[in-house]
């Protein structure tokens, strides 16, 4: 398993998909960081050298935010919002959705299931 910014990737996965495993890291951002370093895409995680590892390692700490500083960048982001008091932040204490979706029937991921409504009796 090699460890990259803080996170166990296994070793049989080819590196375009091993590099997603890292939060901030999708499809195109790991197709990219493959052709800046020089290492095919296509090639299996386990079969990297430790100079491409190192290499793969420093590229990502040094051009992009991932990780930890992400995650508390974008938790600062909702706080941020919350306590301005705007109404995206008042969609994020309430548990709602924030970007103007309709919540009157597909709102399930973010209000979670309610009551199951009234038995009928037998």
């Amino acid at each position: 398993m090699a460890r990259i910014a803080g996170v166990d990737i296994p070793d049989g996965k080819k590196l375009e998909v091993a590099l997603t495993y890292i939060y901030g890291i999708g499809w195109s951002r790991a197709k990219e960081i493959c052709e800046s370093v020089g290492i095919p895409g296509t090639k299996r995680l386990g079969e990297l050298s430790p100079e491409e590892l190192a290499k793969l390692r420093k590229f990502i700490d040094e051009n992009y935010k991932v990780e930890g500083d992400l995650r508390r960048e974008v938790q600062l982001n909702v706080k941020k919002l919350v306590d301005m008091g705007t109404y995206r932040g008042i969609r994020h204490t309430r548990g709602l959705p924030v970007r103007g979706q309709n919540t009157r029937t597909n709102a399930k991921t973010r209000k979670g299931r309610r009551g199951r409504g009234i038995m009928k009796r037998k």
